[in-house]
């Protein structure tokens, strides 16, 4: 593997007015390859929510390859074989113009776990050098994040 399939990663996530913000990032660092947490910054917006409760957005775009093929590597380590099959199974609605878009479970990485999660998940996307689905399946296997 040369570490140059993936073009970069783009993550994001929320942290709302009733969540502790220290214990948000502490969910997020948990998903990070350890080697790389200090590597990574990520900007914040401020934001409103339906109600004028404050809501903070974290984004952050990842372009070295080394470091995103370690990200993908780390969720690939703690992801469940369940999710995996999951991800496999449903991996074409996952999937649009090269890039991967998957949402992981806040508190269940909080807990050091990866899971796939819906509700106010933190949200991934990995754009790959190629884009055809069976490329990016070979890709997501050698990186250990499918079966």
């Amino acid at each position: 593997m040369s570490g140059k399939d993936i073009f970069f990663i783009e993550m994001s996530f929320l942290v709302h007015a009733t969540e502790d913000r220290e214990k948000v990032l502490k969910a997020v660092k948990n998903i990070l390859p350890p080697r790389y947490i200090s590597h990574i910054t990520f900007r914040k917006n401020s934001l409103k929510g339906e109600y004028g409760n404050p809501i903070i957005l974290y984004k952050t775009r990842i372009s070295d390859s080394a470091i995103a093929e370690a990200l993908v590597r780390n969720i690939g380590l703690k992801l469940s074989s369940l999710d995996k099959e999951a991800l496999l199974e449903g991996l074409e609605l996952r999937l649009k113009r090269g890039s991967l878009y998957l949402r992981l479970d806040k508190q269940a990485a909080y807990n050091g776990e990866h899971k796939l999660g819906k509700a106010d998940p933190i949200h991934l996307r990995i754009r790959f050098r190629k884009s055809k689905p069976e490329e990016i399946k070979k890709t997501c296997q050698k990186l250990g994040m499918l079966p």
